[in-house]
């Protein structure tokens, strides 16, 4: 099973710039999660911090007992064995065959026999679909196959917490669909920790367990993915839909006359359909993630937003609630039909 990661406090600047500030969350074991955010925001920066890359000033990132803010520089490193990396351009080595560069990582860090690299590089490949295409260099090869073979690289040390940078930066709409179910086919086999840093509002909306945001140097929200895809924030409301009218402006902030102006004539806004979460691909094992994931979530259900509370209803009832039903269970006791509706369809 992946491993938890806790996040306390943190906070990073350059300089006098303070890129965020006491952002506290905690990535589930096992789960997968999405950071949002407008362009700008840090998003890449957080990723790296969590890794140890970057140092902030302030907070803790907890995993396995090991500060990767704080701890001994030895420790970090042992604990970033934990991790695998998915960067943005796949971050491929061009004079290297994508055999060698999924290679490379076991050849560096392990003592394994070239047999052994093979089983395993084989492996990794045949489940990002990239069988047949070992003996290829990067630049002979498409965009979202780099994305793939960056992917396969990230999953040879067997990792339990797996960061992904913007997977689908580059990628047609088409190809970010395939990347979506992959990533939840990964997490089906190795029951991985998962965060997906995205501007895609699809992935936002199909792939993740748990969603949060980062805007104007503060995490937003972070929880359940119903939290906030269900969330009449301001600057939520505006990112899912992708208006231009909202706090969020060409130069990530607005000013104070702008903002006024839009809500003295606000646009017809339609709230954003719930979509349902992706499932495993026929033949793969159901996500553990799943049962641990709906007994944390119920657990929740008492102090989550109502609208955010009638979502998680609907997605564990076998086939929706009746019309009309929904205000019952939402306000009652978490024991009853709640627990009553948990055995069907997983969000």
């Amino acid at each position: 099973m992946g491993t938890e990661v806790v996040v306390e406090g943190l906070t990073k600047s350059f300089g006098k710039q303070n890129v965020w500030q006491d952002v506290s969350l905690t990535l589930p074991a096992g789960e997968v999660s999405v950071m949002l955010g407008p362009s700008g925001t840090g998003k890449t920066v957080f990723l790296k911090s969590i890794i140890g890359l970057l140092k902030p000033e302030r907070g803790r990132v907890l995993i396995d007992g090991v500060d990767m803010v704080n701890s001994p520089e030895r420790d970090i490193y042992e604990t970033r064995k934990l991790f695998g990396l998915m960067f943005q351009d796949g971050a491929l080595f061009g004079s290297m065959s994508l055999f060698d560069n999924i290679a490379f990582p076991l050849r560096e860090h392990t003592r394994k026999k070239e047999s052994e690299i093979r089983r395993i590089v084989m492996e990794r490949m045949e489940m990002v679909g990239l069988v047949g295409a070992e003996g290829k260099l990067p630049g002979e090869i498409s965009g979202g196959m780099r994305k793939r073979a960056g992917l396969a690289r990230a999953l040879v040390l067997d990792p339990q917490i797996i960061l992904c940078d913007e997977p689908d930066s580059g990628l047609d709409p088409v190809r970010t669909a395939y990347l979506s179910q992959l990533l939840i086919d990964l997490n089906a086999q190795i029951d991985a920790t998962m965060l997906i840093v995205t501007h895609n509002l699809d992935i936002a909306a199909t792939v993740p367990d748990n969603m949060g945001m980062l805007f104007r140097r503060n995490l937003v929200t972070f929880g359940p993915r119903e939290v906030l895809l269900t969330s009449d924030e301001p600057v939520v409301a505006q990112f899912l839909s992708g208006r231009r009218e909202g706090p969020i402006g060409m130069s990530e902030e607005k000013d104070a006359a702008t903002l006024a102006r839009e809500q003295r004539t606000p646009a017809p806004y339609a709230p954003r359909t719930l979509a349902p979460q992706l499932e495993p691909s026929p033949g793969l094992p159901s996500r553990a993630a799943v049962p641990r994931r709906r007994e944390r979530v119920l657990a929740l259900l008492p102090g989550l937003p109502e609208p955010a509370r009638a979502a998680i209803l609907r997605s564990y009832a076998p086939a929706g609630p009746p019309a009309g039903t929904v205000g019952g269970p939402v306000g009652g006791p978490v024991g009853g039909p709640v627990n009553g509706a948990v055995g069907g369809a997983a969000s």
